[in-house]
């Protein structure tokens, strides 16, 4: 039977989407199967934003009609048959899933007993404990005592126990007040800070409720949260005076100037880039102001409602956001809030949520979170005129997964993200062009490569490349590593690390693995991306690094070499290297589980590997495996990837004195997200950077072109 944990309030808009999420992604982390289960929704045609919301979450794999109990309509007609019937959906929901996440309703007004009631009665017959969130927002540390004790006592009334309280939307400044307030309920209480963001509406809201048609901009725009409103009756001067990021502005359809004000405003250099303008009083602009508008800025939305300025401004002002799965920004700062204030693990523990023996790809991507934001490193991304290197920069900076150096024109960069509707507070963009750092280190590239014949002045042309640029500044310590390649080929990125970090000490080659996340275990292929044909010291040293780079990442190394043949019976000179690497490992590492040759077969069956090479304690539970070249690598890591639809996170450098990762061109935001994390882990093994800090030594001219 699962475990479950309901989540109740005593009322609306307490912010129990953000706490939901926040379990969901949490569980995740611990258990293989994550279940959703909405007991009560508003209708039965598929609309639940918070159902859509949750199995929209990496870790949940369920249709939507299966996370549902009944509509509020069914509980007006007969509470008693609607409480058998959500009973009953949830359990034949709860037998595929290791833990749910049990949502309670909305209060939209349910006939005869209290919601809050219902809910707890609810939560009484499915065995879930409660979860109570109370809405803070504008009470005082007392008031929300209040209300919490009124809770708990209607919920232990109706035979359900509550095991944990979340004080939500509270004053930021008075967290540790309420928090102190509740600790004389004697259970495990958190308070989280009201975030606006969290309840701001898109622009895509405020066209429905405004009855609005969209002129002018691109529909992608609409998505952006609409933070501020200004209503734009003053002269053009202090409108401008009053502009911010992310405003919708508001002025009647029939002011031409106002409108071109807006759009100029919004184009131009230095000033904010506005979430949409509306246009009331169902005035429509002359087509050539349209066009103008348009010749400005095709991007920013121009919404014609036909109601007056005061009708506008209510609707846009009572208009409240949810949260949404294409939200991401939204969806990032949930998350974020409730990783900096509620402890995961002691609010698993309080609902009995066993970690789970088996490790799923998001259960592997969150431990990567979690260990890069343990030891915050400071990531260099020289592709900040992507928008996947934004939108990935945005999620890291708000989940405080790492400090992030875009490199690019500094303005440029904060114009596409406030476009995207992104935000980049804490990051650092540098131009390498303009950079105060370029000429120490056209002088640092041109000594490194003074043997090769670089002139200090070519020098500077060449570190104001991206990717070289990005590359010295974790050489000289000003960032602990770099990832790159969204936009540039692998040699643009690993070209530089070769020639300016180099290999660390006591390694001949520098390699890759990649991370296969199956359904059930992680396991590391090693080389598929940087070696063509490796020697047998080669392919030794590329064991040794996998092998190390496993057990940096939790995964316990025990090292298959492959070959087309088991054991001894082969014979060839591709099989004579890989028994020959071997060798060279167990010689130079006695303390690692290594055998080969193995075939695929022997090294992951249990058994293939009693008939074809009994007695190992590899074959048949290979957590490394050795590919004997890149061919054969590369083209398995991809079989594998696409064939059993395993999650691929690589290439993976290993053996540089610091730590430079490759994207492919392909790499989506998760991708680049997962690649920072890595490189941040990698960061954390090599220590504190000295500016400065010397080169890893010649063996890095064995690779380096």
């Amino acid at each position: 039977m699962a475990r479950s944990i309901y989540v109740a309030s005593l009322e609306g808009h307490s912010g129990k989407s953000l706490v939901a999420l926040g379990l969901v992604d949490a569980l995740s982390r611990t258990v293989s199967s994550v279940g959703v289960f909405r007991p009560i929704t508003r209708s039965d045609a598929g609309g639940d934003h918070m159902v859509h919301l949750l199995v929209g979450h990496e870790g949940v794999d369920l249709p939507y009609e299966r996370c549902v109990g009944v509509t509020y309509d069914d509980v007006h007609a007969d509470p008693e048959a609607a409480l058998a019937t959500i009973v009953d959906r949830y359990r034949a929901l709860e037998r595929s899933c290791e833990a749910v996440v049990v949502v309670g309703s909305d209060y939209t007004d349910i006939a005869g007993p209290t919601e809050l009631t219902f809910n707890a009665r609810v939560a009484a017959n499915l065995g879930a404990p409660v979860l109570l969130v109370v809405n803070g927002f504008e009470r005082t540390p007392e008031q929300v005592e209040q209300l919490a004790e009124i809770a708990i006592a209607e919920i232990r009334q109706s035979h359900a126990t509550t095991v944990g309280v979340v004080a939500n939307r509270c004053d930021p400044d008075r967290l540790d007040a309420v928090r102190q307030r509740l600790a004389g309920l004697e259970l495990p209480v958190w308070a989280l800070p009201e975030v606006p963001l969290l309840s701001a509406p898109s622009v895509r809201d405020l066209v429905r409720a405004l009855d609005g048609e969209l002129l002018v901009g691109d529909d992608e725009m609409l998505d952006r949260e609409a933070e501020d409103a200004l209503v734009c009756g003053m002269s053009t001067e202090h409108v401008l005076e009053r502009l911010r990021d992310g405003q919708v502005c508001i002025a009647a359809g029939d002011r031409a100037d106002a409108l071109v004000t807006l759009a100029a405003a919004h184009a131009a250099e230095g000033f904010p880039t506005l979430a949409a303008v509306v246009l009331n009083g169902g005035y429509r602009p002359p087509p050539v102001v349209t066009d103008l508008v348009r010749g400005l800025t095709r991007s920013l939305p121009l919404v014609l409602t036909p109601h007056d300025t005061y009708t506008t401004a209510r609707l846009v002002a009572a208009t409240r956001g949810l949260l949404t799965p294409t939200s991401r920004r939204k969806v990032d700062t949930a998350l974020g809030v409730f990783e900096r204030h509620i402890d995961a693990e002691e609010l698993l523990r309080a609902v009995e949520v066993p970690r789970s023996d088996v490790v799923t790809p998001l259960m592997f991507e969150s431990m990567l979170i979690e260990r890069a934001r343990a030891d915050r490193r400071r990531i260099v991304l020289p592709e900040a005129d992507d928008d996947r290197i934004l939108r990935a920069a945005a999620t890291l900076l708000s989940r405080e997964v790492a400090d992030i150096v875009l490199l690019g024109d500094e303005a440029a960069v904060h114009r596409r993200a406030a476009q995207l509707g992104i935000r980049l507070d804490g990051a650092e963009v540098v131009d390498p062009a303009r950079s105060p750092l370029l000429e120490p280190f056209a002088e640092e590239y041109a000594r490194l490569r003074a043997h090769k014949g670089v002139t200090p002045e070519r020098a500077l042309d060449i570190v104001q490349d991206v990717s070289f640029f990005g590359t010295m500044m974790v050489h000289t310590g000003e960032a602990d590593g770099m990832v790159s390649g969204a936009a540039h080929t692998t040699a643009n990125t690993i070209l530089p690390a070769f020639q300016i970090i180099r290999t660390r000490p006591g390694v001949s080659i520098v390699s890759s693995v990649f991370f296969m996340c199956l359904a059930d275990r992680v396991l590391v292929y090693g080389d598929c991306a940087i070696v063509p044909d490796p020697t047998a010291e080669q392919l030794a040293d590329i064991a040794i690094s996998s092998a190390e780079t496993a057990a940096r990442f939790g995964i316990e190394p025990r090292v298959a070499m492959l070959s087309y043949s088991t054991g001894e019976s082969g014979r060839g000179a591709d099989v004579d290297k890989v028994r020959r690497a071997t060798r060279l490992v167990r010689e130079r590492r006695p303390d690692l589980p290594v055998d080969g040759p193995l075939q695929y077969d022997a090294a992951v069956d249990a058994s293939v590997a009693r008939a074809k090479l009994p007695g190992s304690s590899v074959a048949g539970r290979a957590t490394v495996f050795v590919f004997p070249d890149l061919n054969t690598g590369n083209n398995t890591y991809k079989a594998v990837q696409r064939s059993a639809g395993a999650v691929a996170i690589g290439p993976v450098l290993q053996g540089l004195a610091k730590p430079v990762n490759d994207l492919s061109r392909g790499a989506t935001v998760r991708d680049i997200v997962n690649t920072v994390a890595i490189t941040a882990i990698q960061a954390q093994e090599v220590g504190e950077p000295a500016a400065g800090e010397s080169p890893a030594g010649a063996a890095g001219e064995r690779v380096a072109p």
